[in-house]
């Protein structure tokens, strides 16, 4: 394990984070990680907390909240305070929620809707503040067809 993870953006303009996210919660659970997922807004987290019930009708992906009973023993947990709880090897920043420590973890994915000018601004402000600290940046954005591609 790096001091230094690997911080990926993911910049969302034809997708929602609901549609994006439990896929790549399952593409880390697939790799024998943990996942964290901080937010500064309890309301996105039961937005989350939802969505990974329901977002697909055969499945859904074990998960859990920081503050209820087991949060250590959770494959995806969900927290205000980003508190690494569960010993996660992924930590998923969403809401401008800030990035915090990053030591301990393998990769972090900061994912911004691009459609939100707001976030969109946030993002490139955090993008430039860690290219400066020298972070391990990569940045991903959707093709036309929906895919995923490294643009930087």
């Amino acid at each position: 394990m790096s001091d230094k993870p690997e911080i990926w953006f993911y910049h969302l303009e034809r997708s929602t984070l609901d549609q994006v996210l439990p896929t790549l919660l399952e593409k880390t659970l697939e790799r024998g990680w943990r996942a964290l997922i901080k937010s500064s807004h309890s309301h996105r987290l039961d937005d989350v907390d939802e969505a990974l019930w329901t977002y697909r009708d055969d499945s859904f992906l074990p998960h859990g909240r920081a503050d209820q009973d087991h949060a250590a023993r959770q494959p995806v947990l969900l927290s205000e305070s980003g508190e690494n709880l569960n010993g996660a090897q992924a930590l998923f920043i969403v809401d401008d929620a800030e990035l915090g420590a990053t030591e301990g973890f393998e990769r972090c994915f900061i994912i911004f809707d691009g459609r939100d000018e707001p976030a969109l601004q946030h993002a490139r402000g955090r993008w430039k503040t860690l290219k400066g600290q020298g972070a391990n940046l990569a940045y991903w954005k959707q093709s036309d067809e929906g895919r995923w591609e490294k643009a930087a």
